[in-house]
């Protein structure tokens, strides 16, 4: 029932008003793992629509390398083979809610799947996709992300 009446704009809105006043700035976690094929992994959140990069927020006493490490696990059942090969691909200032929220970008260059992952009541679905075949439901700020990787590009201000 959550997941349905976060999908709604307004609902979300008020959900990230409330958490501005709780928290001000924010700082989040984006990751781009790549399998042998050369697929992309994608999470289907519960609570908001689209296929988007695996991720979440940082939180108090883990610097930005740890919170991707857990992400990956938590929502793709992904573990980075050595936290130290992260690669931070770049920092965002999201433009959502107030703006004042930003998101680091890392790559995996080397991980393990620990198996399938079940839908929970945060992840509804974990998969790989060919980079040419991206399910039409994947965000704008994703495909902008990969977009940049994969042809070499600086990456944006701007999520």
């Amino acid at each position: 029932m959550m997941g349905n009446l976060l999908d709604r704009p307004l609902v979300q809105r008020l959900f990230q008003l409330g958490a501005l006043v709780t928290r001000g700035m924010t700082l989040g976690v984006r990751g781009i793992a790549l399998d042998p094929r050369g697929r992309v992994c994608l999470v289907r959140h519960t609570y908001v629509g689209g296929w988007h990069l695996p991720g979440g927020g940082v939180e108090i006493g883990e610097n930005a390398v740890e919170a991707m490490v857990r992400e990956f696990r938590e929502e793709a059942e992904i573990v980075v083979e050595a936290a130290d090969t992260l690669r931070l691909h770049g920092f965002y200032r999201s433009t959502a809610a107030a703006g004042r929220d930003h998101i680091a970008v890392y790559v995996a260059p080397a991980f393990a799947l620990r198996g399938s992952k079940a839908p929970d009541r945060e992840i509804a679905q974990r998969e790989f996709f060919a980079l040419d075949a991206l399910p039409e439901a994947t965000t704008r700020a994703t495909r902008q992300r990969l977009d940049e990787i994969i042809h070499g590009r600086p990456p944006a201000a701007t999520w």
